[in-house]
């Protein structure tokens, strides 16, 4: 089992930047599908964001697309989302997750939280004034 633990999440103002990363732990992750997902309390576990295990391959909600960016360093089980002119809207819980689908680029299974099977604990992102 993955443990993954997110970090760099807290209060921003609008149009502010965020950098919050996942560290895996117990196992690697270089040969996981990773993703970004956020629940806030009146909604259901959104997906905001997914990176192949190759890191070549990358998606966004169309909500955050243009201002978020994925990646990931397999050499450091670690992987990073930059979000740059956050929006009140961005405020949420985000959480990382992982899972092993093969070594594929794409695929419907990218996009849905009960298609992973470990997850972090969550880190709050705020935007406010």
């Amino acid at each position: 089992q993955v443990h993954l633990a997110e970090s760099g999440g807290g209060l921003v103002q609008p149009g502010g930047s965020l950098r919050l990363s996942c560290a895996a732990s117990g196992r690697t992750i270089s040969t996981h599908t990773m993703a970004w997902f956020r629940q806030d309390p009146t909604k259901g576990r959104d997906f905001v964001s997914a990176i192949s295990w190759s890191g070549n391959s990358t998606f966004y909600s169309e909500s955050v697309k243009g201002r978020f960016t994925i990646s990931r360093d397999n050499a450091k089980d670690t992987m990073y989302l930059q979000m740059n002119s956050l929006k009140p809207e961005d405020t949420a819980v985000y959480y990382c997750a992982a899972a092993y689908f093969g070594r594929v680029e794409s695929g419907d299974f990218f996009f849905f939280p009960t298609d992973y099977s470990d997850w972090g604990q969550g880190t709050l992102v705020t935007v406010s004034t």
